[in-house]
C-alpha cells in the first residue's frame, strides 16, 4: 500500500488530468448525441438549436486535444532540461502560507528575461522565462512564454 500511495502522490496531477479529461469526453459525447437528436427532429427550431449545439463538442474536442498536446510537450521539454541540468532550481523564499515571496521572484525574473532576450531562438530560455513568470504570479505571460518554447521546441531539428 505504501508503494501505491507514493505512486499516487508522484502522479497526482496526471491522475486529475485523466479524470477531468474523461469527464469532458463524456460531456462531449452526450452533447454530440443530443445535437444529433435535435437535428433529427422535424421542427425547424430544434434543427437550428441542434446545429448550434453541434459546435460545442467540436470546439471542446479541439480545445481538449490542444491542451493535452501542450501538456505533453511541456513535460517532454522539462525532461530534456532535467537531463541537461538546465531546469530552474526553486530556491525562492516562501511565505508561511507557502507562496513565493513576490520581491524575490521579481528579482529572479530579471535574470531569465535577460537570458530570453539574449537567445530568442532557444526554447530553453523561453521555458525558464515561463517558470519565472509563473513564480512571479503572471500566469498569462507564463503561458504565452511556454507556448513560445513549445513552438521553438517542435521546430528544432
Amino acid at each position: 500500500m505504501n508503494g501505491f500511495a507514493a505512486g499516487f502522490r508522484k502522479n497526482r496531477t496526471k491522475i486529475w488530468v485523466g479524470a477531468v479529461t474523461l469527464l469532458l469526453v463524456f460531456y462531449l459525447v452526450v452533447s454530440f448525441q443530443r445535437s444529433l437528436l435535435l437535428l433529427a427532429d422535424s421542427n425547424l427550431t430544434a434543427k437550428a438549436i441542434g446545429a448550434a449545439y453541434l459546435v460545442l463538442p467540436i470546439v471542446g474536442a479541439w480545445a481538449l486535444i490542444r491542451e493535452l498536446m501542450f501538456g505533453a510537450r511541456t513535460e517532454q521539454m522539462a525532461k530534456v532540461l532535467e537531463a541537461e541540468g538546465g531546469l530552474p532550481v526553486d530556491e525562492l523564499p516562501r511565505t508561511p502560507g507557502g507562496r513565493i515571496v513576490r520581491a524575490a521572484a521579481d528579482a529572479e525574473f530579471e535574470k531569465y528575461r535577460a537570458e530570453a532576450e539574449a537567445a530568442p531562438g532557444d526554447w530553453r530560455s523561453w521555458f525558464r522565462l515561463s517558470c519565472a513568470y509563473d513564480a512571479a504570479g503572471d500566469r498569462k505571460r507564463a503561458r504565452a512564454s511556454m507556448r513560445d518554447a513549445v513552438r521553438l521546441f517542435t521546430a528544432a531539428p
